[in-house]
């Protein structure tokens, strides 16, 4: 009998660490899962368009998949240096839909392409609705394009059956009077929803507004937005988890908070806290972090925002060496970090207080005018 309990307690323990071992190592506390896991750069080539994939390997590492052409071409806004598209979003991956999208400025279309770990199959490529598209706005189902050119436009589509639809009479003006490729400081950087998905904002430039739309439960916006003035040089924003709007500023290289309001127009919140870096223009969400890519000093700045919506700087220079410093994303412990004059992606693991640590640079075939990073 003494035995049998041996064996049975023998038998139960090779079951405990076989479970054990199946756990992801992030559950136990360890490096996260990177199964299935992948990052997208647009190459933004005005001869020919293409997405790199890669895998993103357990230690955070890239490892070149495939490259995939988007059927379009990219495009670079006048005196434009690292930035050529000067925006945030122009490739957006939505997960829920198993879609990636891309912007090809140079051709004014939009290329959709369905999703499989870090392998891609292009399914539509569609009209944008107006001149140089450079970014997206997504809510649920709800996509919106902003083109930069012209007088600037946004227009909607409708995700159903893996496809974007354009929805007939969604297109909205920005009364920008900007040329057909526009200077990059007079064009739009960014387009969002707010957190839920009725208000949809654009940031413009030159005009140092941020343009607040109500958007309708058919998907089409108010007519005209609400222009409310903020300088200088409004860029990228992202939401905190109270849905105050986390705006930063090129020309003070700031963030600040804002709360966006029924009437469209906007509140702030925090004043703005400089990183005393050059030419903040990016923002990405980790970990309870805000990291801002600054472009004119090659570095990325860490912020906190507390809970009542103050700023606060943790650090200056988290990363530094990445010249043309440009868009970001984070995945995992991880955040990936375009150099806009190097043809690279750094990567870097994100430690104890947020703390940065360079992982692997990694080369972006074909990415003299690389902009827009997404991950999976």
């Amino acid at each position: 009998m003494k035995r049998q309990f041996r064996v049975v307690g023998l038998v139960l323990a090779m079951v405990a660490a076989a479970i054990a071992a199946a756990i992801p190592a992030q559950a136990a506390g360890g490096s996260d899962d990177s199964s299935g896991r992948a990052i997208f750069v647009q190459t933004n080539d005005p001869g020919a368009n293409s997405i790199a994939a890669y895998h993103r390997n357990a230690d955070g590492s890239l490892t070149l998949a495939a490259s995939y052409a988007t059927g379009g071409q990219g495009g670079r806004e006048t005196g434009a240096g690292s930035d050529p598209l000067a925006s945030q979003g122009s490739l957006r991956l939505i997960h829920e839909a198993g879609l990636l999208l891309a912007v090809n400025a140079g051709s004014n279309t939009i290329s959709v392409f369905h999703v499989s770990g870090d392998r891609l199959e292009l399914t539509q490529v569609l009209s944008s609705g107006g001149p140089f598209p450079t970014a997206f706005a997504v809510h649920d189902n709800l996509v919106y394009v902003l083109d930069a050119g012209g007088q600037g436009f946004v227009s909607g589509y409708r995700i159903a059956g893996d496809r974007l639809h354009p929805i007939e009479g969604s297109t909205r003006t920005l009364l920008l009077a900007n040329a057909t490729v526009p200077f990059f400081l007079s064009s739009p950087a960014e387009a969002g929803f707010t957190p839920d998905g009725e208000h949809l904002i654009v940031t413009t430039k030159t005009h140092n507004t941020v343009d607040v739309f109500s958007a309708g439960p058919d998907g089409r916006l108010s007519a005209t937005p609400v222009k409310n003035a903020a300088s200088p040089v409004p860029f990228a924003f992202v939401f905190d988890r109270a849905g105050r709007m986390i705006l930063n500023f090129a020309g003070s290289s700031s963030l600040e908070t804002f709360t966006v309001n029924s009437d469209n127009t906007i509140t702030p919140v925090s004043a703005p806290v400089s990183d005393t870096q050059a030419a903040l223009c990016w923002v990405a969400s980790a970990r309870g972090y805000e990291y801002t890519s600054n472009t004119g000093s090659g570095t990325v700045s860490q912020f906190r925002v507390n809970a009542d919506g103050t700023v606060v700087l943790v650090t200056a220079m988290a990363a530094s060496g990445i010249e043309g410093a440009t868009d970001s994303v984070a995945s995992g412990q991880f955040l990936y970090v375009q150099s806009g004059m190097l043809s690279t992606v750094h990567v870097f693991s994100i430690g104890a207080g947020g703390s940065l640590t360079p992982v692997q640079v990694a080369a972006v075939p074909g990415g003299g005018s690389q902009e827009g990073i997404a991950a999976s």
